[in-house]
């Protein structure tokens, strides 16, 4: 059973993550070359149509950051173990398809090359601890509460 709330929580962070990225996409709608919602089909002719905007790629690494925190944050609460780990893997995998995006089409400016590696882990972990924070102040309240139901009252 954990094993499907985990694949659960680790497909519903990428997704989260794909949808906040899609939508920071739209933002200008000079960027828009396509009819989908998504960009991802015709992902190389909007990166040939962006390719010397670097405000695209500014923006791409922005909403890619909210993206994986986002994700991450939607994984972990999901996820019952290993929070923050399942966190890093949603930036782990984002940063796997940057990768391959990068490789495949040659369209990124360098800064961008450089920048995936310094926004996808630290994001997605900061998603992660978020949640690992919240859940700890809850399990302190909660038993906070517990103890002070538990001592007589004069």
């Amino acid at each position: 059973m954990n094993f499907l709330r985990n694949t659960l929580g680790v497909l519903a962070g990428l997704t989260v993550a794909a949808l906040i990225i899609t939508f920071g996409i739209k933002i200008d709608s000079d960027w828009v070359t396509y009819k989908q919602f998504a960009p991802f089909d015709h992902w190389e002719a909007l990166l040939q149509s962006v390719e010397k905007k670097d405000s695209f790629f500014v923006a791409l690494l922005f909403f890619g950051g909210l993206g994986v925190t986002f994700g991450g944050v939607v994984t972990a609460i999901i996820v019952k173990y290993a929070k923050v780990a399942y966190a890093i893997l949603i930036g782990f995998i984002m940063l796997f398809i940057a990768m391959l995006d990068i490789i495949i089409y040659p369209y990124h400016p360098v800064f961008y090359k450089i920048s995936i590696f310094l926004i996808f882990f630290p994001f997605s972990w900061i998603g992660g601890k978020i949640t690992e924070v919240i859940y700890e102040r809850r399990k302190k309240r909660a038993k906070q509460l517990q103890l002070k139901n538990k001592k007589p009252q004069a």
